[in-house]
């Protein structure tokens, strides 16, 4: 089981672009557990310009924010692998590479509720 979970740009658009709550679905797979942000996932956030980036980078500040010197998926997988963490994101690149170390992926599905790879 994961010790906490990281959540990429993609996972924190998803409450605004599919009416999710993060919150309740990462609680049902995983109980309570600390929820990451990478420190980059905030620039990248604060970016873009649309009214959903604004408003995930607002639900980003409620995390805790993990500092990083990378940024994008290096960003993510950094943060995953030095707190043994699961990774919220639906971005396939992503995915697969985290498939490829062995780390924990939870994604989007039928854009209501997250699923988990098995751990």
């Amino acid at each position: 089981m994961a010790k906490s979970v990281v959540l990429d740009a993609n996972a924190l658009l998803m409450p605004f672009q599919f009416k999710v709550n993060l919150d309740r679905e990462l609680k049902r797979l995983l109980g309570d557990v600390p929820v990451l942000v990478p420190s980059s996932v905030l620039g990248e956030l604060g970016n873009a310009l649309d009214k959903n980036s604004k408003a995930a980078l607002a639900l980003a500040r409620k995390y805790s924010i993990a500092e990083t010197e990378l940024s994008g998926d290096d960003a993510v997988m950094d943060v995953a692998r030095r707190h043994e963490s699961a990774v919220v994101t639906n971005d396939r690149e992503l995915i697969r590479r985290l498939r490829g170390e062995r780390i924990p992926v939870i994604r989007l599905r039928g854009e209501r509720y997250l699923v988990a790879d098995e751990f």
